[in-house]
């Protein structure tokens, strides 16, 4: 057995076989894959196989699109036939919120280039009349999908892969990971079976290895143990079942009528597909319970577990409902066997947190959908720096330290119950919560605070009703404009017209000091270093050249700094940091040291005209009447002043483009200074204001977030951050940011758009039906009436004026392209004098 790689990928399913097979395919040589017992032993072999492109996530979507086309080519390339059986995928609605739904997917496909079309319930009957159509309101349909056997297309990318110089071992245990600086070694063992059982043999290797990639499946805990990380992958049970052959289904399929597609009643929270003359019928039922949740038994080989049909007896008889000819069709199977998930559903595709040369492809609750993608883009990751997607919204890191098992298990359990639920993009998922919260969590949620949850901490999404009953903020959910608008929408007023207050502790937090905290900040970020005293807006960016962070710095000293990074983002961004300082000390430069304080300090913005005047009342200095003022306090500038008995490291900067601060302070003194401020705030006309209105106020500045306008797809230069890059000076990406040029622009448009509905960020840009861009945020602009949104479009369509189409509903609606910042563009209300 070799025992020096340039890549090992542990685990032999579907996943681990697709990243071996595209790291050869790369162009790495020397790539071996260990499998502990045989390829698709875990929960590949009892998959029941579909291939789903529906979904919602922009980097999944392309993985599963990616998979779909890939799996196509396999036997030409291999002569093994993966058994792909292209029947189509039906997503049937019962509702028009469901509808709603599927045309809200139908922008993002389209961004994808992913093939879809619309059905009414007279031509699904027409076409497939076993269904009963009576009570649908439509169906969603890909009729280039279907369901595939996962053991076949595993073995067709094993041989694949075995072609282009890839070694696969089977009964290969791995015991333990350790990293020497340069390399991996990875401990492993030889199994033996016993009895049916695989146990330990007397051969132990050490395998050598420049990079490692984890897929173990089930396994995921164990492994996480192993590299000393936490993981969010935990299993939770799937079970199907499969009748006995349909003699309606028999018949109709012998008169030569093709076969059904894959069948899915997402309002009954089921699939079906045929099967031998019979059915498959996969539920996503409520109560499934998580598995293994400290690790796979040894012993767990290709086992199941009893099926409980209690469990799932409501959505048995909503299948009967549907296909009617079934009702006196026996059970022939039944499978019910570990999947493993993740709190939001998706993988865990990218570097391990801490660790060099260490990635995870974990956490697949839809691994035959999305392994072939998954090896195509994680080898990009690995083998060029970046994949040509943003894969940040898959990155292992986008989940806080402080997760813990139990927090994990109810997220899992509530993530599989909700795999057919309708997905608003207001979707607030109830489970674990509240988890992380403030002092003011009481005070916000008595005023009426409905919250969402970022990084675990909960965070005001908008203030409704102070009576609101239980229940409020789900009723409230739509895919046009919920319950919540109003509320949102008064917010932004507020702001506009007097003051709001705006509770940001969940942001990131990081001091950086030391000798070479200067050195390593101007070749870590982009733009200029501020001067002590002052703020700058900059980013760090990827080897390609594209934005892996965005920080605002604010000087506290020569060599002091304080980061401000996404609260969604904190390990995601402290990993980088930290990596990226041994990369500088490495290279020879002065101490640095980087200190996460994100739990050391509280965060209130406070912003709108009337801003200065409410903390004029509450500041004290010698000279209280100049304190607040342009002279002592410019615009982009921090001072340690005290309001009230507060100690408040104060920055002159708003989220919302309005005159205003962001209060730094003691997390501690949150309950104080959060009363202090109201105690005042009644004659200024405060408010509370939430997320989604702040959304919105952000968008009228153009002001780009990370996640939407800025990720690792997009240059500072396209993202049209030109002010923020200084190109005086050498930094991290800089000639991969200008060799790339500018394939594409961030603009803002203004939309005329229909009357109950707002853009969420998802939606396609045409210009005379064709494809030109996509949005990347949406919403409601209380400063000009209409909808608003973010996105990009080819450079030739940046220039403001420029009339494009945004699809809603199915339908093109006007959206202008406006002058950046459109309202206020010269700054006047942040910089207004007093």
């Amino acid at each position: 057995m070799k025992t020096h790689v340039k890549a090992l990928v542990v685990g032999g399913g579907a996943v681990g076989v697709s990243i071996a097979y595209h790291l050869a395919k790369a162009g790495w040589k020397d790539v071996m894959l260990v499998e502990r017992d045989e390829l698709t032993a875990g929960s590949t072999w009892h998959a029941a196989g579909l291939l789903p492109l529906f979904n919602m996530n922009y980097a999944s979507n392309f993985i599963h699109k990616y998979s779909v086309d890939f799996y196509k080519t396999l036997e030409e390339e291999t002569g093994l036939n993966p058994g792909f059986h292209i029947v189509g995928n039906l997503r049937m609605a019962q509702t028009q919120e469901r509808m709603d739904e599927y045309m809200l997917y139908s922008s993002v496909a389209e961004t994808t280039g992913v093939y879809h079309e619309f059905l009414s319930p007279k031509e699904m009957k027409d076409r497939w009349p076993l269904m009963n159509c009576e009570d649908l309101v439509g169906a969603l349909f890909h009729p280039q999908d279907g369901y595939i056997n996962p053991a076949d297309v595993t073995q067709a990318m094993a041989k694949g892969a075995r072609q282009r110089g890839v070694t696969i071992e089977r009964r290969i245990q791995v015991d333990a990971y350790r990293w020497t600086g340069s390399e991996w070694i990875v401990s492993v063992t030889r199994m033996i079976e016993k009895g049916g059982m695989l146990v330990p043999g007397e051969e132990s290797y050490e395998i050598h290895a420049e990079h490692v990639v984890t897929a173990t499946g089930n396994h995921a805990q164990r492994t996480a143990r192993l590299l000393g990380i936490k993981s969010p992958a935990i299993p939770v049970e799937h079970q199907y079942i499969v009748t006995e052959p349909d003699p309606a289904l028999v018949k109709w399929r012998e008169e030569g009528n093709p076969e059904h597609p894959v069948l899915r009643d997402s309002d009954a929270l089921w699939y079906v597909r045929e099967e031998r003359g019979g059915w498959i019928l996969g539920p996503y039922e409520k109560n499934a319970p998580a598995r293994f949740a400290y690790g796979c038994p040894d012993s767990f080989r290709a086992d199941l577990f009893p099926l409980d049909l209690e469990r799932i007896e409501e959505e048995y008889m909503s299948f009967i409902h549907r296909l009617p000819s079934v009702e006196h069709v026996g059970l022939k199977d039944d499978f019910n066997g570990p999947i493993c998930y993740t709190p939001d559903g998706n993988p865990l595709v990218g570097p391990a947190p801490g660790l060099r040369n260490m990635w995870l492809a974990e956490g697949f609750s839809f691994g035959i959908t999305a392994a072939g993608g998954t090896g195509y883009y994680l080898a990009q990751l690995m083998t060029e720096g970046e994949a040509e997607i943003d894969m940040s919204s898959l990155d292992p890191k986008r989940y806080s330290k402080d997760i813990t098992t139990e927090y994990t298990i109810k997220k899992n359990e509530e993530c599989y119950e909700h795999v057919f639920i309708c997905h608003h993009p207001d979707e607030e998922r109830p489970a674990a919560r509240p988890f992380k919260t403030t002092p003011n969590y009481d005070a916000q949620k008595a005023m009426g605070a409905q919250f969402g949850q970022v990084n675990g901490w909960e965070r005001p999404n908008y203030y409704g009703p102070k009576d609101a009953p239980e229940g409020f903020d789900h009723d409230s959910r739509s895919f046009r404009r919920g319950g919540w608008w109003q509320y949102a929408r008064a917010e932004a007023e507020a702001i506009r017209s007097t003051v709001g207050i705006i509770d940001a502790t969940a942001f990131a937090k990081h001091v950086v000091k030391g000798a070479g905290a200067t050195a390593f900040l101007d070749q870590f970020t982009c733009n200029k270093l501020p001067k002590v005293g002052r703020i700058n807006l900059t980013y760090a960016l990827t080897v390609k050249g594209t934005v892996r962070t965005e920080y605002t710095i604010v000087r506290l000293a020569e060599d002091e700094y304080y980061l401000v990074s996404a609260g969604a983002w904190e390990t995601y961004d402290e990993d980088f940091l930290l990596k990226s300082v041994e990369d500088f000390l490495a290279a020879g430069g002065a101490p640095v040291e980087v200190k996460a304080v994100t739990n050391q300090w509280g965060v209130f913005a406070l912003a709108g005209p009337n801003a200065r005047a409410l903390l004029a009342e509450l500041v004290r200095d010698a000279n209280p009447e100049t304190v607040l003022s342009n002279k002592r306090f410019p615009w982009l500038s921090y001072r340690d002043i005290e309001l009230g008995m507060a100690p408040v490291r104060a920055v002159r900067v708003a989220y919302t483009g309005e005159l205003g601060w962001e209060l730094h302070f003691p997390i501690e003194m949150s309950r104080y200074l959060w009363n202090l401020i109201w105690s005042v705030g009644e004659k200024h006309g405060l408010k509370g204001v939430g997320a989604r209105a702040q959304n919105w106020l952000r968008q009228e500045k153009s002001y780009r977030a990370f996640g939407n306008e800025l990720g690792r797809d997009a240059t500072p230069l396209e993202a049209g951050l030109d002010r923020f890059v200084d190109l005086g000076k050498d930094f991290l990406g800089k000639q991969a940011m200008l060799d790339t040029g500018l394939r594409s622009k961030c603009v803002t448009v203004l939309i005329d758009g229909p009357a109950d509905s707002d853009p969420w960020g998802k939606e396609a840009l045409f210009v005379d039906g064709e494809k030109v861009g996509r949005l990347t945020s949406g919403g409601y602009s209380a400063a000009f009436g209409k909808q608003i949104g973010m996105g990009y479009v080819r450079p030739d369509l940046a220039e403001p004026g420029t009339k494009l189409k945004v699809k809603m509903q199915m339908k093109e609606w006007d959206a202008l392209v406006t002058e950046d910042s459109p309202f206020d563009p010269q700054n006047a209300r942040i910089r207004i004098d007093g």
